[in-house]
């Protein structure tokens, strides 16, 4: 037996060695084989039939396959388990493969390397986030990151010290990302959840990138689109390179590369965005984050354009009000609101489609997406006529002169275009006439034979001339030969072909040329198609530069609409922000608790905040029991400032918000075993990136610094932080903590305040009010809250007097809480007692009012009202 391979197999070893590090999809006919290790593999990750075929170098060769047309969702399902896929066709038909010999093998070749970063079926994203390909680059002492969303066009880039490239990839939270070979990435790419794919260092020369920007934008240099350095150069380059690569020469449609300016944004590290669940939940999905409880977008690409707010919130005072001013009209028009938001429901995702067109993957149903989103924003345009916000008043002009096109495709396509263009049926009966007559063969063959028939009956004066068929002769004119010589006399006309006994049979030059078109009328029909979807697709190729300013407007117009909606919803109010120092908060409530509580039928409690402080540091040294709400107050008021410079308006009653140039949290516990961090020395580390950044017009909210350690070591530790953040940092700040002793501090640092989260105790219970109040508390209440999380009772118990045992000492000056612990007895396990036998309760009149009653939905009248009745209950019990 010879061990060498057969010749499709030679092949299929051919095209898999050009591409390595990616699983092979090579197609059979209607199906994708995969072969040896690839099948091993994909039969795992799909959970498929694993077969064998034949056998190579005498084993035999594992085998796998996936149908064409599902093709897609195993893609799919392979990206999010991080493979890389290589699709190879067959380049020819297998027809003509048979003519160079019985043995030849179909042609095949990839022409698509499908990543993670490179995805644009609409079945393969979603729809409501970006799916960025990123690119860091290092040129000398520079260094640059640049990202792309080939779906959307969207293409920017910025300077990028390696120390900011962390919270970068935390805030575009890229899918891939392409780095020098060596760089070392792993660990920033492993926390931003990206596939790294490392890239020879050919792909980032600067020199080249910039010959590849120029040729991809057919221009002589890039000095129109703005200057870029060696690095930014680098990045942009090594991303066009990788496409060119995965795409096989077909381009996607990029817009301009815009260059992102350093500071433009808020700064957001990548645990603080963790921290404050802006994009994504502590739990890892969207469900509970920021942009869940608050997207009211009604399209896909105003849903990625709040993701993108919410993740870089804009330090362009001109900008924020602007967006403040689109909102507040929304707010102050409703019917425009309305009418706006029922357009722009209808509105498809133009961005995509363009994309999809534009790397010829598109179909019929991208440009009746187009169609549909130039249509709605015509009607848009017409409905923002007249006195608007400027925001509008630009996304209205963009919207505008598209007549032509829309025009075009309405004519040219039916209302419900299949998806596939390969089935046909997508162009309107009307538009080409050619097209019209094929189909009206193919569907109506017969009556056209019969309007033919009737006609040479006519012309010929033999009412009994008939067309008829048969295989051998096809479609041909039969008479009786008692006509004959009255046929044959037309011979111009009637071209003879055949004579039996009783009939004779002619046919004609328009016949046979009838005959061969309705045999042909179906591949004929799809022919047309086909070119009429390529001069369709090419006219909205043309007009590709003012669909996606379109889109973008839409987009915008949907995110003001939201923001609006939510407004007026939920009672948010517009922040006035400006460039002080302010941060004055009245009534401020959290956005995701607050919707939490809502699905429950519950109230929020409202608190203020003031941290506004000309020339000094403001900070509020926040005391109080667990689960009373520290932590929710903090985080509120971050998730305010976010909104507030985000564009929108924010969930408060009032609301002065000076810029915030950093955002910074350091809230939870959680340690870090894959870099071998225990929780301490991860507060640490993330307290030390704060202390150590922070200028004076950042807020930070700390939450329980040195509780990881021992006691008087985390008191130290919190005691320090305090101290720098008032004279090193100089900032507004929300400092929670456990540590009773540093109150103390409010009387030694002018710029810090003491506040407490109000409590009540009752009959030996602790009731959390959620009110924060100027003060100090005096106690945490740790072991009442113990007992609510359902400690034993023996364990409480022991618990409290080991805690008035030290409080004790602590007032007479013991030198060691040890030995005030070694003089309480020792703990028994004491047993539970049994349960008393059930009575019947007696009726508490003052028991039964309580429990109707809900606080939150008291006017102060009623409220008043009700401990006048209340008193005279408790006085009915006595």
């Amino acid at each position: 037996m010879s061990d060498q391979p057969t010749p499709m197999m030679a092949q299929y070893l051919a095209i898999r060695d050009a591409n390595p590090g990616a699983l092979l999809f090579y197609r059979m006919g209607d199906f994708y084989e995969m072969f040896f290790d690839d099948a091993v593999a994909a039969a795992a990750a799909l959970d498929i039939a694993l077969t064998k075929r034949g056998t190579h170098e005498g084993q035999p060769i594992p085998m796998c396959g996936v149908p064409v047309h599902a093709a897609e969702s195993y893609l799919l399902t392979l990206i999010r388990k991080g493979f890389r896929v290589a699709i190879a066709e067959q380049m020819e038909d297998p027809a003509e493969a048979r003519k160079r010999g019985s043995k030849s093998v179909v042609a095949r070749d990839v022409v698509r390397l499908v990543t993670p970063g490179t995805l644009t079926e609409e079945s393969l994203l979603e729809a409501r986030r970006h799916n960025f390909l990123a690119a860091f680059a290092t040129v000398r002492q520079d260094s640059a990151l640049a990202w792309v969303d080939i779906s959307t066009g969207a293409f920017q880039v910025m300077e990028c010290p390696l120390p900011r490239l962390g919270p970068e990839l935390a805030r575009l939270a890229p899918r891939e990302i392409l780095a020098c070979e060596g760089a070392g990435l792993g660990d920033l790419a492993a926390e931003s959840g990206a596939a790294l794919t490392d890239r020879h260092a050919g792909a980032f020369d600067s020199g080249a990138g910039a010959r590849r920007l120029c040729a991809l934008y057919g221009v002589e240099t890039l000095d129109g689109f703005g200057t870029f350095g060696r690095a930014e150069l680098s990045a942009m380059g090594a991303i066009v390179e990788y496409l060119e690569m995965t795409q096989k020469g077909r381009l996607p449609l990029l817009r301009p590369p815009a260059r992102e300016r350093h500071g433009a944004a808020m700064q957001i590290d990548a645990s603080t965005r963790r921290n404050l669940e802006l994009t994504q939940a502590l739990s890892g999905g969207r469900e509970g984050s920021l942009l869940a409880a608050i997207d009211r977008t009604v399209t896909a690409a105003g849903a990625r354009l709040l993701e993108r707010r919410i993740s870089a919130p804009s330090r362009d005072l001109a900008l924020i009000h602007a967006r403040h001013d689109a909102v507040a009209q929304m707010v102050d028009d409703p019917r425009l609101a309305t009418d706006l938001r029922e357009a722009l429901a209808r509105v498809p995702d133009m961005d995509r489609a363009l994309s999809r067109l534009a790397l010829d993957r598109g179909g019929p149903r991208d440009l009746a997406a187009i169609r549909a989103g130039l249509t709605q924003g015509a009607r848009i345009a017409a409905r923002l006529s007249g006195d608007v916000a400027p925001i509008l008043r630009d996304a209205a002009r963009d919207l505008a002169g598209h007549d032509d096109l829309i025009h075009l495709l309405e004519q040219a396509l039916v209302a419900e275009p299949p998806l596939l263009g390969r089935d046909g049926g997508f162009v309107a009966p009307g538009h080409d006439a050619d097209l019209d007559q094929t189909r009206r063969l193919r569907d109506e063959g017969r009556g056209v034979i019969a309007g033919m028939q009737a006609d040479y009956a006519a012309r010929a004066g033999v009412q009994s001339l008939k067309i008829r068929h048969n295989n051998v002769l096809g479609y041909f004119i039969e008479t009786t030969t008692t006509h004959a010589d009255r046929m044959l006399a037309m011979a111009d006309t009637f071209i003879h072909r055949q004579t039996t006994a009783n009939q004779i049979r002619f046919t004609t030059v328009e016949l046979s040329e009838l005959e061969t078109r309705i045999l042909n009328a179906r591949d004929r029909a799809l022919e047309i198609e086909r070119g009429i979807f390529d001069g369709l697709r090419a006219a909205v190729l043309d007009h590709a530069p003012r669909i996606g300013q379109a889109a973008r407007a839409l987009a915008e117009i949907d995110l003001a609409g939201a923001f609006a909606d939510i407004a007026t919803g939920e009672g948010w109010v517009r922040p006035r922000v400006d460039g002080s120092r302010a941060f004055r908060i009245e009534g401020g409530r959290h956005p995701v608790v607050e919707h939490a509580l809502k699905r429950r039928a519950e109230g929020f409690v409202a608190n203020d905040c003031d941290l506004t402080a000309a020339e000094t540091p403001a900070i509020w040294l926040l005391t109080g029991p667990n689960m009373a709400g520290k932590s929710t107050f903090l985080r509120q008021n971050a998730l305010i400032a976010v909104l507030a410079q985000a564009g929108a308006f924010v969930p408060a009653r009032d609301a002065h918000i000076g810029m915030v140039s950093q955002l910074f949290s350091r809230v939870g516990a959680a340690d870090d075993l894959a870099r071998g961090r225990s929780t301490f020395m991860v507060e640490m580390v993330e307290t030390a990136a704060i202390l150590n950044q922070a200028d004076d017009h950042a807020l930070v909210i700390l939450d329980e610094i040195g509780r990881g350690t021992a006691t008087w070591d985390g008191l130290s530790i919190a005691w320090a932080v305090m101290e720098h953040l008032h004279e090193v940092n100089r900032c507004r700040a929300l400092f929670a903590t456990h540590y009773h002793e540093m109150t103390a501090l409010s009387a030694k640092l002018e710029g810090v305040e003491n506040a407490t989260v109000a409590v009540r105790e009752w009959e030996g219970e602790v009731i959390f009010l959620h009110e924060v109040r100027k003060g100090a508390a005096d106690r945490s209440y740790g072991v009442q809250v113990a007992r609510l999380a359902g400690l034993p009772a023996s364990v409480v118990d022991r618990a409290r007097a080991v805690l008035d045992a030290l409080e004790s000492g602590e007032r007479e000056g013991a030198a060691r809480p040890a030995a005030l612990i070694e003089e309480l007895p020792l703990f028994r396990a004491v047993p539970p007692a049994p349960a008393p036998a059930p009575s019947r309760p007696k009726h508490d009149p003052l028991d039964a009012r309580l429990r109707d009653i809900h606080p939150d939905a008291l006017s102060p009248r009623e409220a008043l009202d009700l401990i006048y009745e209340l008193k005279a209950l408790t006085g009915e019990r006595a």
